[in-house]
Order: structure tokens, then sequence, then C-alpha cells
């Protein structure tokens, strides 16, 4: 079993194939966009399946496929069909922002992936495009629909922000009334391309339970997932459930499983860090597989004990501000 320096298991692979976007959401990136990497600079298909090979040898069994918006990458269903045949990989997931995934659904039903976090902030339309700065709500709701008519696991990701979907926590809870799906409300963080929005977090994981319970005042805590990063809960009488993700206050630090890939090939052991390693670098600089294991272990054997940690080590002191397009939300 592969652990970091704190005895945490690692299992878990958060692969950012893109840093391009469809969208413009409002706490990931500037209405103008982010300055996209250089296409030679990203990771090609066969590098990532070398390093994800690498990676299962020292004990990665979980994938998730995230971006930028992976589906917007040419030919992702084969690089999907590829990953999903590599010995030791037991599970594979995908991030999606649903706008261009409803066609694909059958066929990632095919390839067997096992679950979709789909992201959708709010369930008015005229909000979805202020939001997103895109007017795309109807094409993620039939990706939703597909999703659900497919029997893929489904978790909503919606982050809560403050002046802008305050209104939509109870809307997108009571989806899971008719609907077996996990709603997660996630704290903001400044993964924004550029200044933090406010002064203060003031959806914090503690303000978003204290409103579930006033909407549900029989709200039931569950029993989380191991290495959850969500607290979760079940509102009596629906068929999912409701789950919190206490992002900025980071309060799950001490389970934490995974470590990420961003599509140039840099290695984050946190998500706030600034980077460990780029393994990418290493396999073009002809680096053995071996090679690349160790650096890997390496990095892990110098991993942060939580997130706090992690942002204070960042190089020269600077503050989070990259968009999380560029890194694998």
């Amino acid at each position: 079993m592969l652990k970091d320096n704190h005895n945490r298991p690692v299992n878990y692979l958060r692969l950012a194939v893109t840093d391009r976007c469809n969208l413009r959401c409002f706490y990931c990136m500037p209405e103008e966009g982010i300055e996209y990497m250089p296409k030679a600079e990203l990771m090609s298909y066969e590098e990532m399946i070398r390093i994800v090979r690498v990676m299962v040898g020292l004990g990665i069994s979980k994938l998730r496929i995230t971006g930028g918006e992976p589906f917007i990458r040419r030919d992702m269903m084969d690089f999907l069909g590829e990953m999903s045949r590599l010995d030791g990989l037991h599970e594979i997931n995908v991030t999606t922002n649903g706008v261009v995934t409803a066609p694909l659904v059958p066929a990632l039903k095919k390839l067997g992936i096992r679950s979709v976090n789909l992201s959708l902030d709010t369930l008015d339309r005229k909000l979805f495009k202020e939001i997103t700065r895109r007017d795309d709500f109807e094409k993620v709701m039939k990706t939703f629909e597909a999703l659900l008519s497919h029997g893929i696991s489904t978790k909503i990701n919606t982050v809560m922000m403050e002046g802008k979907n305050d209104n939509d926590l109870l809307p997108l809870a009571m989806l899971t009334k008719d609907h077996p799906v996990g709603v997660r409300f996630i704290e903001e963080m400044p993964f924004n391309g550029g200044d933090a929005h406010y002064d203060q977090l003031w959806w914090s994981h503690r303000r978003i339970l204290e409103t579930l319970k006033n909407y549900f005042p029989d709200l039931e805590k569950i029993p989380d997932p191991p290495s959850s990063t969500s607290y979760n809960y079940k509102i009596p009488g629906h068929q999912g459930t409701v789950g919190i993700i206490a992002a900025y206050s980071r309060t799950f630090c001490g389970t934490c499983n995974r470590i990420r890939l961003t599509p140039q090939g840099l290695m984050k052991s946190c998500l706030y860090d600034d980077g460990v390693f780029n393994i990418k670098n290493l396999l073009r600089a002809g680096a053995s597989d071996e090679q690349l294991a160790h650096s890997v272990l390496e990095a892990l054997g110098n991993r942060a004990k939580d997130g706090f940690e992690a942002e204070a080590r960042r190089r020269f002191g600077l503050p989070v501000s990259e968009s999380m397009a560029t890194i694998g939300g």
C-alpha cells in the first residue's frame, strides 16, 4: 500500500487532461478567461498512460479524470478506453460540466465508468448564464437526465457563492427527493485566476449545514465513506443524499488519500500547494519507469500535513490565485 510521510494511504489520482473549458464560471476564472498552456506543454495521452501505469504499480487503484472540461479534448473517449484496460486500476470516475457530455453517456456506461461528478450551481437558467457566462443550462440538464437513465452514479457539485446562488440550496437539495443522486455543497475556494471575491468565507460548511437544518430539521448524519471529502447527510424520505465539502476550511486533510496531476504534468500532493515536481519533464528527459516511481515516492515522503501547511510552503510566499481549470478541481 502506498503511504505518505503522515502514514496516510494514497490510492487515488486526479488527472486533469486539459486546462481548456467551454464555460467561464465566476468562481473559476475571470470573464476574459485564462491564458491556456501551449499544446506542446500539455501531456500527451501516451505520456499520461505511461505515468498512470507507473502510479498504479505503486498502489494507485482509483482514477478521476478532470479538467478544465475533459470532454472538449479530442479523442477523449479513446483515451478512456485505454485507461479502462490498465491492469490494477479498479475504478475510473469523471468530473464534467455536462455541456457536451450527454451524447457520450451510453459509451461511458459501456466503458465501466462508475460515477460522474456533474458541476451544477443553480437550477435557474438565467442565473446559470450569469454564473457560467454561457447559456448552456439545458445541455447540462440533458446530461443529468442521461446519467440517471443509464444508471451511472451521479453527484452534483455545487459551489456556494454569496450573492450568487444563495437561494439555490433548497431547490438543489430537493433533487435528492425523487432522484438517487448525491448533491454536495462546496465552500468556495480562491482558485479563480485572480483575487479572492470576498474578505471572508460567507458560505462556510457550518453555515451550509445550519441552513440545511433550517429547511430539513430531521436531517440525519450518515456514515462517510473512507477518505471522504464530504460530510454526508440523508433527508428522511429522499432517495439521494446531501453532502458538504469544507474545501476552504480544509477539515478533511487528515484522511486525504489523493494526489493530483495537472495537464502540464505538475504533481500536486495537495490542492493548495503550487506543485512539487513536474513528472512530464522527467519523462521527456528520458527517465525510466523506476526513476519516475522514485520521484513520486520522494514527493509523498515530504507531503504537507494539511492544506494550510501546503499553502504556507508555496514558493515566494505567493497566495493561491491560479484558476481551478489549470490544476484539476
